[in-house]
């Protein structure tokens, strides 16, 4: 068992008063990591500042969150500062789930990378593919499967998709022939 590891009993993300809990001590690590918490919907977020989500997700890997069960890039139009990322973590021996969320301005939007702690789910994490480019240290997204001319987001739909034309009874004969 790690050092930091919490004792059977007690809770981190479980209740609003382990979420502050737990929020207190990672600010006794680092003062300005946690700028404020939020329970709501049995869901707890540590809401982290954008320098500090590394230093962050250290301490909650070594408090058991080892699990990075997935990674979402969010635009909070028209609130500033814009974009955010929340990162859903585990402790999977305490059947526990935690999330940090990190929001930056649009203007600077980078953050540094937590990646190393989480290898295992680094190629899966395609959500972010035009994001990750700004975060300092990735080893990138692993490559969606198109074209090598390509321009544009997969995962935006914002290109023609192209191709045979849709078959409808009106255009059969003249697109296909008739079927027998």
């Amino acid at each position: 068992m790690p050092s930091g590891r919490r004792r059977p009993g007690d809770t981190a993300g479980a209740d609003a008063t382990g979420l502050e809990l737990t929020a207190h001590e990672l600010r006794d690590h680092n003062a300005e990591s946690i700028l404020g918490t939020d329970f709501g919907r049995g869901r707890a977020v540590l809401l982290a500042a954008p320098e500090h989500v590394t230093d962050v997700s250290l301490e909650l890997h070594r408090k058991g969150y080892t699990f990075l069960a997935s990674l979402h890039g969010v635009d909070y139009y028209p609130e500033e500062p814009r974009l955010g990322v929340l990162y859903e973590m585990l402790d999977m021996h305490e059947v526990d789930r935690i999330t940090v969320k990190v929001r930056v301005s649009i203007d600077d939007p980078r953050l540094p990378t937590a990646t190393e702690l989480f290898r295992e789910r680094v190629p899966r994490a395609r959500g972010l593919r035009h994001v990750r480019r700004r975060v300092r240290g990735s080893p990138g997204p692993a490559p969606h499967p198109h074209a090598e001319d390509f321009e544009g987001f997969p995962q935006r739909r914002d290109f023609p998709v192209g191709g045979e034309p849709v078959l409808f009874t009106f255009n059969e004969e003249t697109s296909y022939g008739k079927y027998q």
